[in-house]
């Protein structure tokens, strides 16, 4: 094991796959020394442990109706979350919205960033017109509040998980395509990319090939600090209504049945709640710490 951690850490590496796996132990390393970082680690990794073994962590059936067994305290047994007013498990409903939740932040975090990097490189590298165009239609997304443009495109669209997600995403990509502008202005007149260029490359080749790749860490450590927003705007569109629809265990959807028990009941709409603020405060501690290490100034440190 030692051997292959010196090999690891060589400063002179013999191959890309060892120079890029060194990189990564070296990453993983300085996110090691980060408490808080770890710490959002560990809630990402037990959301996804959660959605990967719902039907064996919880205890009933998340959509089964029980009105003997309605609005049970936490403690109570077989419960200990507690019911909703339908008499169904709390804790067995918060563990399958993990699933509906894992397959909201895969779609936007898959389609919003390459969407973004897309219009961003495009814009950064050929500038002009080109840039003045993208960037103007970037500017005109961004002056809408992201709830609101998104509670209008659901609305056009109708109410269901697939919508909200399409929604989410038309509304997310504007920061990934300027933070992915602004590191193509920082490299598209580097020797680099001359150099490719002289070698006959065409701009489609250059942009997927080299710029994005640059891009791309700075675009990771966006992604991860906007999931706890994108969680916040799922949720809200379930809240209202417009995203997962009855009788789906989706946590917005949660709080908005157990709203009007929230002052003797306070369980219905705590317990969700509760779930969405610790997964957003993970992906939170987890940005900030990825931060740190994909940041080229800390690499050597």
């Amino acid at each position: 094991m030692s051997q292959f951690i010196t090999w690891l850490r060589d400063p002179n590496p013999a191959s890309r796959r060892q120079a890029r796996l060194g990189q990564t132990y070296l990453g993983w390393l300085r996110l090691k020394r980060n408490p808080l970082a770890v710490a959002g680690l560990i809630i990402i990794g037990a959301l996804l442990l959660m959605a990967a073994f719902a039907p064996w962590l919880a205890t009933h059936d998340p959509v089964a109706q029980n009105l003997q067994n309605r609005l049970l305290p936490p403690g109570s047994p077989g419960h200990f979350l507690g019911t909703d007013d339908f008499g169904r498990d709390i804790w067995s409903r918060i563990v399958h919205g993990a699933r509906i939740t894992l397959y909201i932040i895969a779609l936007v975090a898959v389609t919003a960033p390459l969407i973004g990097m897309l219009v961003g490189t495009v814009a950064g590298y050929f500038g002009g017109w080109v840039d003045q165009v993208l960037m103007r239609i970037t500017d005109i997304f961004l002056a809408f509040p992201r709830l609101i443009l998104a509670l209008a495109l659901v609305a056009v669209l109708g109410p269901g998980i697939e919508n909200a997600v399409l929604a989410i995403a038309l509304t997310a990509w504007p920061p990934y395509a300027r933070v992915a502008r602004a590191e193509t202005l920082t490299v598209r007149n580097s020797d680099y990319i001359a150099a490719v260029r002289l070698q006959g490359a065409g701009a489609g080749r250059i942009i997927w090939g080299h710029v994005m790749p640059m891009c791309l860490p700075s675009v990771i450590i966006r992604v991860t600090l906007d999931m706890a927003g994108v969680i916040l705007i799922a949720a809200g569109l379930g809240f209202l209504g417009l995203g997962a629809q009855p009788p789906l265990s989706e946590w917005g959807l949660m709080i908005s049945a157990g709203r009007k028990y929230l002052f003797e009941q306070w369980w219905v709409a705590t317990m969700p709640g509760l779930a969405i603020f610790i997964v957003s405060l993970g992906f939170n501690l987890l940005g900030d710490g990825l931060r740190d290490v994909l940041d080229p100034r800390s690499s050597g440190k």
